[in-house]
C-alpha cells in the first residue's frame, strides 16, 4: 500500500456520511407523518360527531337537539385568538431564521399568552355550558371534540414555553433553529385543527 493511500486511509474514520433522497429534513418529515396520524385521530372523532348528526337529526329537525345551545359567538372569539397566535408564531420562526433574537422571544411570549387565553376561555365555556358529558350523545361528541383539541393545545403550549425559554438563554441561531421549526409546525396544525372543529361543532 502507497503512502497516499494508508495516509487516505487514516484520514476517514467511521461511517460515510449520510446522503437523504428528500430535500425536506428528516426532523421536518418526521412531524409531517406524526401530524398525520393526528389527523386519523381527528378524523375518528369527526365520523362518530357526524355519525350522531345523522342518526339524531330527524328526531326534532334541526341540530343540534333541543334544548342545547351552541356558544357559537365565544367560539368565534377563540378562533380569532388562536389564529392571531399562528402569526406570531409565524413571527417568531421567520425571526430565529434572521438571527432576531429579540423577534423570536416576542413571538414565543405572545404566541404563549395568545395560546393560555384560548384555553382560559375555552374552560370557561365549559363551565358556562348547561350539559355534560354523559347527558346526551350530542354531549359527548361536543366535548369530545373540543377537549381533544384542548388536549392538543396544551400539549402545544408545553412544547412553546420550553422553546421560549432555551429562546431567553440563547440557545437558537440561524443555523440551529429545528426545534422552533417543529414547534411552529405543530401548533399550526393545532390552529388549522380548530378552524376545521370550530367551522364542525359551532357553525353548521
Amino acid at each position: 500500500m502507497s503512502a497516499a493511500a494508508e495516509a487516505h486511509g487514516h484520514d476517514h474514520h467511521g461511517p460515510p456520511p449520510i446522503h437523504y433522497s428528500s430535500r425536506v429534513s428528516p426532523l421536518v418529515l418526521g412531524m409531517f407523518l406524526f401530524i398525520g396520524s393526528e389527523i386519523m385521530l381527528f378524523g375518528s372523532f369527526f365520523t362518530v360527531y357526524f355519525f350522531d348528526r345523522v342518526v339524531n337529526h330527524g328526531v326534532n329537525g334541526h341540530w343540534p337537539p333541543a334544548p342545547f345551545e351552541r356558544p357559537a359567538f365565544v367560539a368565534g372569539i377563540n378562533t380569532a385568538i388562536l389564529v392571531t397566535s399562528s402569526f406570531s408564531m409565524h413571527w417568531a420562526t421567520t425571526s430565529v431564521k434572521r438571527g432576531n433574537r429579540r423577534g423570536l422571544q416576542a413571538g414565543l411570549v405572545v404566541t404563549v399568552a395568545l395560546g393560555l387565553t384560548f384555553l382560559l376561555t375555552q374552560v370557561i365555556e365549559y363551565h358556562r355550558l348547561h350539559f355534560n358529558t354523559g347527558d346526551t350523545s350530542f354531549a359527548a361528541t361536543f366535548f369530545g371534540l373540543t377537549g381533544l383539541h384542548g388536549a392538543h393545545v396544551l400539549v402545544g403550549l408545553t412544547i412553546l414555553t420550553i422553546m421560549m425559554v432555551r429562546a431567553f438563554r440563547g440557545h437558537f441561531s440561524p443555523e440551529h433553529h429545528h426545534g422552533i421549526e417543529l414547534g411552529g409546525i405543530y401548533w399550526h396544525f393545532v390552529d388549522v385543527m380548530w378552524i376545521v372543529v370550530y367551522v364542525t361543532v359551532y357553525l353548521i
